[in-house]
């Protein structure tokens, strides 16, 4: 039997979810996920996600529970997922939450994992654990909106970052950009690049700025995968972004010689079928989802943007805005013209930050995110 919510399931589910967000940089590709283990009002254990193939929230807390000697019968177990009923790197962790016997599971989202959709609330419910699901559910969601997107739609959760003006110039008309925004939103522009599984780039921006495209200033042990859609494959094999780390170019030509420069180079060339001459960019983001890419951080000029969202792929809008006026100058994303406003792309607001003298603003794609909520629900729905 599924339960409904008691007082104090907030309070340490928002403990849990404060956990997991301290894991947001190295758990990929496997969600960000926090444990804790609780009694009588105290936290007997607690633990979260490990990098990929290490152990899961469930086994950190309770293997620090047995390191301590305590015995976790009768407890409650607040978990940010439901836990994982299937073996993949680590063995099923529903397993061993029924052998640890709690009396309550406390899940904050159901896992969309078709391997796990409903299976681990079901092994809990049938060990006669009594299991409460959603709460705090749309929190969750905002720590793994990749996860749930690969997992459900089969493309991950895509932002498009800007820097920009307050009249929407992203630079001068002869390019030059540096700097619109001040040194703490560039900052925060990294813990955005390190938080993906991808940074996305097109040939445009490679070739005007020769950009490395790397982390900076951030202490993270993962390195996103950087991949530039290069519809033509114009980018010479000098350029800096080929340091010998691993990086997926997307295009439409076929250039064997080119292909196997690059390759030299740790470059894989993926070729994709051309729409609307450049590569077909939903085909791009269903070859990312397959290879395990939750997220992606776009960083690009007005047309690579601009393509995006003409798209439909773009989930997000991740704006850095500088209270300065340029006037004439580079625009945010190059758009088709619209004969009616009932056709214009519409974002819900999701949270300001002042960073120094300019702003942050995150935009959502409302119809998306509703889509995702749903898939992380349904399970209590079915119930």
């Amino acid at each position: 039997m599924i339960t409904v919510p008691q007082t104090d399931d907030i309070h340490w589910m928002e403990q849990a979810l404060e956990l997991a967000a301290s894991v947001m940089l190295i758990t990929s590709p496997n969600p960000r996920v926090a444990c804790l283990l609780v009694r009588d009002g105290v936290v007997l254990a607690s633990g979260a996600t490990q990098q990929a193939g290490g152990p899961h929230a469930e086994a950190m807390a309770l293997h620090q529970a047995a390191q301590a000697g305590l015995d976790v019968a009768g407890s409650t177990i607040y978990v940010t997922l439901e836990p994982c009923s299937h073996y993949g790197r680590t063995p099923p962790c529903v397993q061993a939450l029924v052998q640890a016997k709690p009396a309550r599971v406390v899940i904050a989202m159901a896992d969309p994992n078709p391997l796990v959709s409903g299976q681990g609330i079901q092994q809990l419910q049938a060990a006669g654990i009594q299991v409460t699901v959603g709460v705090c559910a749309e929190q969750a969601l905002a720590i793994n909106p990749g996860f749930v997107a690969r997992m459900t739609r089969k493309t991950p959760w895509v932002w498009v970052k800007m820097a920009s003006t307050l009249d929407g110039r992203i630079a001068l008309n002869n390019g030059e950009s540096q700097w619109i925004t001040g040194p703490a939103a560039r900052a925060d522009g990294h813990w955005w690049r390190a938080r993906s599984c991808a940074i996305l780039t097109g040939s445009g921006t490679v070739l005007a700025d020769d950009p490395l495209l790397t982390v900076r200033d951030v202490a993270a042990t993962r390195t996103p995968l950087r991949a530039i859609v290069d519809s033509r494959l114009q980018v010479p094999v000098s350029a800096r972004i080929f340091n010998g780390d691993k990086v997926v170019v997307f295009t439409c030509q076929h250039q064997p010689e080119k292909v196997a420069q690059l390759a030299d180079k740790n470059v894989q060339v993926v070729q994709l079928p051309e729409q609307a001459g450049r590569v077909d960019l939903p085909a791009v983001m269903r070859w990312l989802a397959d290879h395990d890419i939750n997220e992606v951080h776009t960083e690009a000029g007005a047309q690579l943007s601009g393509a995006l969202l003409e798209a439909d792929c773009v989930d997000e809008l991740l704006l850095y805005m500088a209270p300065m006026l340029l006037g004439e100058g580079l625009p945010m994303a190059v758009l088709q013209p619209l004969q009616s406003l009932a056709h214009a792309r519409c974002f819900e607001f999701t949270r300001t930050l002042s960073l120094g003298s300019d702003l942050r603003i995150q935009a959502r794609h409302p119809q998306r995110w509703q889509a995702l909520l749903h898939a992380i629900q349904y399970q209590q729905i079915k119930e």
